[in-house]
C-alpha cells in the first residue's frame, strides 16, 4: 500500500476513536479550488451562530475550534486541487480541560462534496470510501453437495454465503425406478444451480460498478456446466475470467480458488501480500542476508536506506507512524499484512520484517 494511503488509514482509525461531550467536533469537507473568501465567510457565519449554543462548554469548544480552522485557512492562497478535509475539536478526555486539535488532509482523489458538520463524532465515511478497493473479484466454488460465494476485495476474501445443497447422493436402484430417480436428481441439480446463480447475482449486484471479473471453481465437473449453460445472467457470465479445479467448495475452496488464479490476480493486494511474504521466507530459508525482522533490525535497515519493503502484521501497529516516517526518508514501501491468508497468519509471528536492497552485515 502507498505509505500516504496507509497513513490516511491510520488517521481515520485514530479519528474514529474520538468522541466529544457534545456536538463540538467539526468535520469540514471542501472541494478542490473552492473559493477561499466564500469559505472564510461561511466559517465566520458559523462562528457567530455558535454563540447561541446553550451549553457553555460546548459553545466555547465549538468557537475555539472554528477560530483555529479560520486561522489555519488564512495561510492558504487556494484550496488544493483534490480538495481539503479538516477535522477540529476538543479531544481532551479530562472534564474541565480543553485540548483543541486540528487535522488537515488532502484527499487521495478529488472531493465531489462540500460538507460542514458539528457532531459528537468526526465524519470520516467519505474518506473511508476513498480507501476502498476500486476493483473487486467475484468468487464462486460449487459442487453437488455444497457451494460458497465470496468476494476478493483488496487484501481480504469476504465470504457472503456457504450453503449445503438438497441434492441427494447417487441412488443405486435398478429398472424404471433408477431412471425416475435419476430424473428427479437431475431436476434437483438444475434447481441447485439456479439457486447459486440467484444468490451470486444478489451479492454481486451491490458491487457491479467495481466488479472486474468472476472466478469459478469446484472439485467436480458441475462448475463447467454452471458456466457453460445459461444459469448466470449474461452481464455476469461475460465477466467470468477462469474456471479452476479446487479441492473444496467451502471457505477453504474460495481461498484455494484465489491461489489457483494468481496469474489473473497478480496485481491485486491479496496476491501481492502472499508473494511478498513468500519472498521474505525464501530469503530467510536460504540465509541470504536480504531479510531482517524485529523492530530493532528493521529500524536500522530503514535508517541505512537498506529496506526495500517493510512488512507489518495488522496486529503490530504501535510503531506504524514511526515506520512510515522512516520509510518516507528512504523511499521504502510499507505493506500492512492481513491475517486473511495462511501466509499472513504465519508472518504474524514475526510482527515486523523487511526485504532488503542490500545486506546489513
Amino acid at each position: 500500500m502507498d505509505p500516504k494511503l496507509l497513513e490516511l488509514q491510520m488517521l481515520i482509525e485514530e479519528l474514529e476513536k474520538i468522541e466529544g461531550r457534545g456536538t463540538e467536533l467539526i468535520s469540514y469537507y471542501i472541494p478542490g479550488e473552492y473559493d477561499l473568501s466564500r469559505l472564510l465567510e461561511h466559517l465566520s457565519y458559523e462562528y457567530s451562530t455558535a454563540q447561541n449554543i446553550k451549553d457553555k462548554t460546548t459553545r466555547q469548544n465549538v468557537m475555539d475550534a472554528l477560530a483555529k480552522i479560520i486561522n489555519y485557512l488564512k495561510h492558504f492562497k487556494k484550496i488544493p486541487k483534490n480538495g481539503l478535509v479538516i477535522f477540529c475539536g476538543n479531544v481532551s478526555e479530562e472534564p474541565g480541560k480543553t485540548d483543541i486539535k486540528l487535522w488537515a488532509v488532502e484527499p487521495p482523489e478529488p472531493l465531489n462534496i462540500r460538507l460542514y458538520r458539528c457532531d459528537s463524532k468526526f465524519i470520516v465515511d467519505p474518506l473511508k470510501q476513498m480507501l476502498e478497493p476500486k476493483q473487486v473479484y467475484g468468487l464462486i466454488v460449487l459442487d453437488r453437495g455444497e457451494a460458497s460465494i465470496g468476494l476478493l476485495k483488496g487484501n481480504r476474501i469476504i465470504v457472503f454465503e456457504n450453503r449445503e445443497s438438497w441434492v441427494p447422493g447417487k441412488i443405486r436402484a435398478g429398472g424404471q425406478s433408477s431412471v425416475r430417480f435419476q430424473r428427479l436428481i437431475e431436476q434437483d441439480v438444475h434447481e441447485w444451480l439456479k439457486y447459486i446463480s440467484n444468490k451470486a447475482r444478489q451479492h454481486f449486484e451491490k458491487y457491479k460498478d467495481k466488479l472486474v471479473g468472476i472466478l469459478v471453481g469446484g472439485p467436480g465437473p458441475l462448475k463447467e456446466r454452471f458456466v457453460k449453460e445459461d444459469y448466470l445472467p449474461y452481464y455476469l457470465k461475460q465477466k467470468i475470467l477462469g474456471v479452476y479445479d479446487t479441492g473444496y467448495s467451502n471457505e477453504f475452496g474460495l481461498k484455494e480458488l484465489v491461489e489457483k488464479a494468481k496469474d489473473i490476480l497478480q496485481k491485486t493486494q491479496y496476491i501481492r501480500e502472499i508473494e511478498l511474504i513468500k519472498r521474505f521466507f525464501e530469503h530467510l530459508g536460504r540465509g541470504s542476508g536480504l531479510v531482517v525482522y524485529g523492530w530493532g533490525d528493521v529500524k536500522k535497515a530503514l535508517e541505512m536506506g537498506a529496506a526495500e519493503v517493510v512488512l507489518v502484521s495488522e496486529d503490530y501497529r504501535n510503531r506504524i507512524r514511526e515506520i512510515l516516517e522512516l520509510a518516507k526518508q528512504s523511499a521504502a514501501e510499507v505493506e500492512l499484512i492481513s491475517k486473511d491468508h495462511p501466509e499472513g497468519e504465519q508472518f504474524s509471528n514475526f510482527k515486523i520484517g523487511a526485504i532488503l536492497r542490500f545486506r546489513l552485515y
